[in-house]
């Protein structure tokens, strides 16, 4: 029995040997690497995390869109050129380029890129009005924040980039108090006493610091070409060569709000609307331009006399209601200062219009990680720099005295800037740059009657307003 079953285990070895010959020939597996560890036998391979990185020799570039806000005056440009060119040597791995777009050209030109899918990576420094038409096309920063040291910011001010549904969309940059910049030669010369700077102090003689105020010293202090000034029988408005206000560089909502409070073209159930306040206020400018003569109307506005456009900065305007900003394009007027924004009744009411700008990132990034980087960047180390060419008030506590200590190097007339940090208490709720529905068209709306009550001295102001709140109604419609 053994050697009958020892025969037959031979009988299958030789044939699976003989079976194995004629059979085709295995495909050899190329040799493997020689690992220093042996893998575990239950060992996955890792996935893909991300996109493969550029070639060690090359540098991943990040466009930086500036113009939507502020940026591309040609006296700011060349001061953010010295800051992208700090950032690219500080490494080797990104190349910052900016992108410098006239502000009234920006949004299309912007538009325009997003169409033919080539956005930027980085918009800013812009606040809320400019980024309205874009709204869901930018990146949540909080999965690239997790490490992230906020203690440097106030919690209230981040909070205030959380968009429900979007994430957080920013970081706190800039804030720009509203004020009333005065000329003190002006002043000096008609025998006037300044503007108050603290809130709730009435004026020099005792007279409430309000708008009616404002405007008896205004009226004083627009003058014509034979000296007569506003309050004169003889006063010529044909000729006239010093204007007493002006609120600057604003449409109609800041024009409104600047001086009469915080309010809205659009009520809580989502339509148009101009409360008693509102008209109030457009009626007054529309009157202190072409009734009583001590606002510069629009051919006023951009003539050589008032610096073709930049009015306070041609010297020929004694006062006018601007952000802190404004520190960027005021180079021309030795003596200036600012004063406290006046109340729109003898009550007290105070607004202090607000812009709060930072920097934003587009989702369609290819590179998010080196576009939040940058954005690091020009919120941290650079923000000192960036904040002086802006006039901004910094986001980061840490920043603000040395940004104080600068502007008093640039201005050293002596400028009371308490009067800024005081008007951060008198925040226009709503914000005068808030989102409306159908944005863009509602805002064409809103800016043509602005060029009305500019350049059309024969209006029915009050017509005017009801046309605007119908045609506003009929532009929320088309979007319900």
């Amino acid at each position: 029995m053994r050697k009958l079953c020892f025969f037959l285990v031979v009988l299958l070895v030789i044939t699976s040997v003989l079976l194995a010959a004629c059979g085709p020939a295995p495909i050899e597996e190329p040799a493997a690497p020689v690992a220093t560890t042996a893998p575990e036998a239950t060992e996955k391979p890792p996935e893909p995390t991300k996109a493969p990185e550029p070639a060690t020799n090359e540098k991943v570039t990040i466009r930086w869109f500036v113009g939507l806000g502020t940026g591309s005056d040609p006296e700011q440009i060349p001061q953010e050129e010295l800051v992208i060119e700090a950032f690219n040597a500080s490494q080797d791995r990104i190349e910052l380029v900016a992108e410098f777009v006239d502000n009234e050209q920006a949004p299309d030109q912007l538009k325009t890129q997003i169409a033919a899918g080539d956005p930027p990576d980085i918009v800013g420094p812009v606040g809320q009005s400019g980024v309205n038409e874009f709204s869901g096309l930018f990146m949540d920063l909080t999965p690239y924040l997790t490490d992230f040291d906020f203690s440097d910011f106030d919690e209230d001010s981040i909070d205030a980039y959380r968009l429900e549904g979007e994430g957080l969309l920013g970081l706190p940059f800039a804030v720009f108090p509203s004020m009333i910049f005065y000329n003190r030669d002006l002043f000096d010369e008609a025998g006037l006493a300044y503007p108050p700077h603290r809130y709730g102090e009435p004026y020099a003689d005792g007279d409430p610091w309000t708008v009616d105020k404002l405007e008896e010293l205004a009226l004083l202090l627009t003058v014509d070409a034979n000296g007569n000034d506003a309050t004169s029988p003889d006063f010529d408005p044909e000729n006239i060569v010093q204007f007493g206000y002006h609120t600057q560089w604003t449409d109609p909502r800041g024009h409104a709000a600047a001086l009469f409070g915080a309010d809205n073209v659009i009520d809580d159930n989502g339509d148009a609307m101009l409360s008693d306040r509102w008209r109030r206020a457009f009626t007054w400018y529309y009157e202190g331009m072409h009734v009583k003569y001590f606002m510069p109307n629009a051919t006023y506005q951009n003539s050589d006399l008032l610096a073709a456009g930049n009015p306070f900065d041609s010297g020929n305007v004694a006062m006018t209601h601007c952000h802190l900003w404004y520190t960027c394009c005021n180079s021309n007027v030795p003596h200036w200062d600012i004063a406290a924004v006046p109340s729109y009744n003898d009550r007290g009411d105070v607004t202090v219009k607000l812009h709060a700008d930072t920097f934003r990132i587009f989702e369609a990034t290819k590179y998010p990680e080196e576009a939040v980087e940058v954005l690091l960047y020009l919120t941290g180390d650079a923000a000192g720099d960036l904040l002086q060419i802006y006039g901004g008030m910094p986001g980061r506590t840490s920043l603000q005295e040395e940004f104080f200590a600068g502007l008093d190097e640039r201005f050293p007339q002596g400028v009371d800037w308490q009067v800024a940090i005081d008007g951060l208490a008198y925040p226009d709720v709503p914000n005068h740059e808030s989102d409306l529905p159908n944005y863009a068209k509602a805002y064409d709306r809103i800016g043509a009657f602005q060029t009305l009550y500019e350049t059309e001295p024969n209006l029915d102001i009050d017509a005017e307003l009801d046309k605007l709140v119908q045609d506003l109604q009929a532009i929320f419609d088309e979007v319900k």
